[in-house]
Order: structure tokens, then C-alpha cells, then sequence
């Protein structure tokens, strides 16, 4: 999880660690990203060694064209600056596409949807459809723990299972709302005269204006074609 939201921070742009740090608490939240530098050097020198990243020391330019670049002279040590590198974009491409089953988890989502701008939409999708599923199941277990046990629970009991279970509720119904927006945002499969194709929990394309509708003039006599009979 570190890994994938060190390489899509730097995908934006290059930082030194402090600013990562920063960057990760801001995006993920002090909950999704409690980690300390401990962790995140350790991870920053494993992905160097990789050649997922490069380290580089800030320079300052001297002079006009054809001068040479020395490092700026502070009163303290230079603090590096972390790089994304053509293997590491393709890496960070590659944890994306293939996101699994794993992705359902509340951190792993949180750092896939933080990215989602960098994704395509089937990968979107199938990310959305997930969670989804997770966080359904876990409602319905909610609500079995409720009808099992709400004469057995106090009022406070009670309420953090109400409290639970509203928030489950929630967040399939915002779920549902990004998952119908990639849908909608798919272009929609022909056939080879033109007509749109139906996909599986998609409505079907209504017919084009003045074109005749088969299953709507099928049994209405006054829809028939020209020349067809009636019944005097």
C-alpha cells in the first residue's frame, strides 16, 4: 500500500521525504497513512534499489549558458529528492491494472480510488464493483448481528450498530452512484449496421426517432404496415 501511493505521489511530481509525508497524510488521512519515517525511508531505499525511483540532490545554476551546476550551500544538509523513473511509471501502471479481489479492503481502496484519475475504466469498475461487494456483505452482517441481538444490547450498544449499519448504507449508495457514472461513461458497443448492442445491466438503446419499434406494433393493428388488414 506504501509502495503504490509513494509512486502515485510522485507521478505528479517530484519530493523530497519530508514532503511525501505530508503529501501522504493529506491525501489518505492520519489513519490510512500512520506511519512513521521509519517506515517510509526503509521503503523509499528498497524501491531506489529497484530502480523504481532516483535520488537527487538540488542544484543551483550559476552563471549563464555553458555553467556549471554545484549544490546549494546551506547551513544544513541537503535534503534529497525523490524521482519517479520510466520503470517506475510503468510499475505503478502495472499495480493499478492489476488490481484484484484485494482492493475491496477499506486502505487498499482508499489508496486505488486516491489514483483513480490514472486509471482506466474498466480498472475503475472492477475497483468500485468490489468494494461494493465488501461493504454489502458487511451491512447484512450488521443487520443479522441486530436482529440477533437488540433485546440483548443497552442503548448505547444499540445505537453503535445502528450507528454501523447507516454507514454501511451510505457508502453502497455512494458506491452505487460512481459505478453507474463509469457505466454511463463507457461508449456503447455496435453492431456492424450501426445499432447500439445491449451489455448486461445496461438498458437497452431506445429506438431511433422514426423508426418503427417491432416489439411495440407487434398485436396493435393500427401500427401494421401499409396494406395490412383489419378485422371489420
Amino acid at each position: 500500500m506504501l509502495e503504490l501511493a509513494i509512486l502515485g505521489l510522485l507521478h505528479e511530481s517530484p519530493m523530497h521525504g519530508y514532503e511525501l509525508r505530508k503529501r501522504l497524510l493529506a491525501l489518505l488521512g492520519a489513519i490510512r497513512a500512520a506511519f512513521s519515517y521509519g517506515s517510509l525511508y526503509p521503503t523509499l531505499k528498497r524501491m531506489r534499489l529497484r530502480g523504481l525511483i532516483v535520488e537527487e540532490i538540488p542544484v543551483d545554476r550559476v552563471g549563464d549558458k555553458g555553467t556549471t551546476e554545484k549544490p546549494l550551500l546551506t547551513g544544513r544538509r541537503a535534503r534529497k529528492v525523490y524521482r519517479l523513473t520510466p520503470e517506475g511509471k510503468e510499475h505503478f501502471a502495472q499495480l493499478m491494472a492489476g488490481a484484484g479481489p484485494e482492493t475491496a479492503d477499506e486502505a487498499l481502496f482508499g489508496v486505488h480510488f486516491a489514483f483513480f484519475s490514472r486509471t482506466d475504466p474498466a480498472t475503475r469498475l472492477r475497483i468500485l464493483e468490489a468494494r461494493r461487494r465488501r461493504v454489502e456483505e458487511r451491512r447484512e452482517r450488521i443487520r443479522e448481528a441486530l436482529a440477533r441481538t437488540a433485546e440483548r444490547l443497552d442503548a448505547y450498544g444499540l445505537e453503535l450498530q445502528r450507528h454501523g449499519l447507516e454507514t454501511a448504507e451510505r457508502e453502497v449508495r455512494w458506491l452505487n452512484e460512481l459505478i453507474a457514472t463509469e457505466e454511463n461513461r463507457r461508449p456503447q458497443q455496435r453492431n456492424d449496421f450501426g445499432d447500439p448492442i445491449a451489455e448486461p445491466g445496461r438498458p437497452d438503446a431506445a429506438p431511433a426517432q422514426g423508426t418503427p419499434d417491432p416489439a411495440a406494433s407487434a398485436g396493435d393493428p393500427n401500427k401494421q404496415g401499409k396494406g395490412g388488414m383489419r378485422d371489420g
